[in-house]
């Protein structure tokens, strides 16, 4: 039987239960054989986004210079070890992300954030094209308030972009802090697996003008 989308997200008391234990996932990157799962390497840094389908998403970044690695999955909700088909029916409140690891030595938060951008319509609320719900709600989730402040920074530059563009308010969340699930070991690098496979993945067409050089 169909049923609409849901376009909210969901209350703690609202979210499936979800499971104790976490999903079977992989460990390696399939595309770099690099580590993937559990905690950032000391000397790299952590960024987590979500743009729409995770699959797109995530090739994205995993061939940008000074990426280490790339892991998607699910965050900024309720349940816990949500199953991707949990995820989809909108009531986790988790968003679908892609988690990137990288070397603030050969590129920067701003650098990322620029690609993040321009990359993804950040102005669709709970949608990204045609995929409609809450698990592909635009997003950028940290792990330290100075880089909150500088996604808060990267937003309304990229406004003001979009405004002299003609376009509408981003709808993008920034949250610091959120609990990160990795997904099933079939979505890791699923792109790269499945070089045919459906990306839903579009920007607007606005170019991130002087966003590097702006704020490094």
């Amino acid at each position: 039987m169909w049923r609409p989308k849901r376009m909210s997200i969901p209350t703690a008391a609202e979210a499936l239960p979800g499971r104790a234990e976490p999903l079977p996932t992989t460990s390696h990157h399939f595309v770099n054989g690099h580590d993937i799962a559990g905690e950032c390497p000391e000397d790299l840094a952590e960024l987590m986004v979500g743009m729409g389908c995770f699959w797109g998403a995530e090739r994205a970044f995993w061939s940008l210079p000074g990426v280490y690695s790339t892991s998607v999955g699910y965050g900024a909700g309720h349940t816990p070890n949500a199953s991707y088909e949990e995820v989809c029916s909108g009531l986790t409140g988790h968003n679908e992300l892609v988690r990137i690891w990288y070397d603030p030595q050969q590129t920067s938060l701003p650098q990322l954030l620029t690609v993040f951008w321009e990359k993804h319509d950040p102005c669709q609320g709970m949608r990204q094209g045609n995929d409609i719900g809450t698990q592909y709600r635009s997003g950028i989730y940290l792990t330290n308030a100075e880089d909150m402040a500088l996604a808060e920074q990267s937003r309304d530059q990229y406004q003001q972009c979009l405004t002299a563009a003609g376009m509408p308010e981003i709808t993008t969340e920034i949250l610091l802090g959120i609990r990160y699930y990795m997904a099933e070991g079939y979505h890791q690098q699923y792109l790269a697996k499945n070089p045919g496979g459906y990306c839903g993945l579009g920007g607007c067409g606005v170019v991130f003008a002087d966003a590097v050089s702006e704020q490094k």
